[in-house]
């Protein structure tokens, strides 16, 4: 299993050449904004603000290079979906906001595909849509409801049979499936990698190695200099936590991945997944896979535990029991010991009501809390985020996620207590539908 300093995933060590370091921040400086990260919701802004106003002096300040974070290890599922259902939006926000957002959102995978046709940036996309397959009947049961919610709000979301699910996924024990088409394989490296050489070429000015300690309104305050602007823009996601006052913003939740070696035409011939869909399945406990252009398998999921005080440390990347049990669900998925070549992991921000959000107030910017569901999600946050650092007033801007505020999580221990119950609610729930399952079969 690889991974390194300088490439921490899979994605990062197969992007095209090596990963050369950007100059760091030279000392004091002056801009009209400052973006602190440089993953995917930093540079989307930076991408939007300079194409609308080429003359604005932009900055994006990133602690180790363009794409370290999440940007450049995650699942690659280019998606249209939202941590919190649109039932739930309507409730709080109405019927017609949420439908907005849900809009804007399925928009923002088409508008990831166009700006990357557009910026010659190679990252295999490939809208196949997502399955998620059914394989007990309590998974068949939510699934159906899925499907139902979904039609009463008008929204794409088809309920396969058995036949039709395992034709697009060809795992073992399928009773049927849900299908959007509203989601792209990508090489999530590649997205990133190319999105900060596009919006170089746009004159904005990216220092890697430069870790800010500190923000306020009209600055950035990093040991190598003070960055002065007149909009500062936070976009840290799962880092949001390191930065001095915004230990309970967000809480670091971590995702760990695995990549199978190339796999044989034999296999895929079995398996499907001949559009590149990306798959999943209805248990409790979040796992998410693809078909990448290379013929492997990458496949990641939830399970690591939250780590006190809302640390964030390299070692955390590695979890040896959470890769087993990815290699195992893959095991029960497709019925072989697949070669597992590559394991990397990292943090998602996870607001505490679940509800990402994007805003501007008093020359300070902020967008994330994505709880995972970010590479389509920050495209649609950098282009509000610049049409509110412009002063637009419109649909974009008006979308019911723009200026939430999510209470702070709750001071330790509670919050490291209640996030680990949390967790071992779900697997406990997962492990008792499957004793179930199997005691109903035999």
């Amino acid at each position: 299993m690889n991974a390194s300093r300088s490439a921490p995933s899979f994605w990062l060590s197969t992007v095209d050449g090596p990963i050369a370091a950007r100059p760091a921040l030279p000392g004091d400086l002056d801009v009209d904004v400052a973006i602190v990260g440089a993953g995917y919701t930093g540079l989307w802004t930076a991408y939007y603000l300079a194409a609308a106003d080429p003359g604005r002096r932009i900055a994006v300040l990133e602690a180790e290079f363009a794409g370290f974070g999440a940007s450049g290890r995650n699942g690659g599922w280019c998606s249209a979906l939202f941590p919190r259902s649109v039932a739930a939006l309507a409730r709080r926000y109405g019927r017609e906001p949420a439908l907005a957002l849900y809009a804007a959102l399925r928009d923002s995978v088409d508008e990831v595909g166009r700006v990357a046709a557009a910026e010659g940036i190679d990252c295999h996309y490939a809208k196949g849509g997502t399955v998620v397959l059914a394989r007990s009947p309590a998974q068949l049961a939510r699934a159906r409801a899925e499907v139902a919610e979904a039609a009463s709000y008008g929204l794409e979301l088809e309920l396969l049979d058995a036949g039709d699910a395992s034709a697009r996924c060809g795992a073992r024990g399928v009773l049927g499936a849900t299908y959007t088409p509203h989601c792209a394989a990508l090489h999530p490296a590649r997205l990133v990698r190319g999105l900060a050489e596009a919006v170089e070429r746009r004159g904005v000015r990216i220092y890697e190695g430069t870790r800010v300690g500190g923000l306020a309104p009209g600055a950035v305050v990093t040991a190598r200099g003070t960055v002065r602007a007149e909009v500062v823009v936070r976009a840290l996601e799962g880092y949001t936590p390191t930065l001095a006052g915004f230990r309970r913003a967000l809480a670091p939740v971590y995702s760990l991945m695995v990549a199978t070696a190339p796999l044989p035409a034999g296999f895929w011939e079995r398996v499907g997944l001949a559009r590149r869909e990306t798959f999943s399945d209805h248990r409790h406990l979040i796992v998410y896979g693809q078909r990448t252009a290379d013929d492997r398998l990458a496949f990641g999921g939830r399970g690591a535990p939250y780590h006190f005080g809302s640390r964030v440390r390299p070692g955390y990347d590695r979890e040896p029991a959470v890769f087993r049990a990815l290699q195992a669900v893959l095991r029960d998925l497709f019925g072989a010991d697949l070669p597992i070549a590559h394991a990397w992991g990292g943090p998602l921000g996870v607001p505490r009501d679940w509800m990402p959000s994007v805003g501007l107030r008093d020359g300070l910017g902020w967008a994330g809390g994505y709880v995972g569901d970010g590479v389509a999600a920050s495209n649609l946050a950098g282009r509000t985020l610049a049409g509110l650092i412009l002063g637009a007033d419109s649909e974009l801007t008006r979308l019911p996620w723009v200026g939430h505020r999510s209470r702070r999580w709750e001071p330790e221990p509670l919050r490291w207590l209640g996030i680990n119950a949390a967790l071992r609610a779900v697997l406990t729930r997962d492990a008792w539908e499957r004793r179930r399952s199997h005691s109903v079969a035999r």
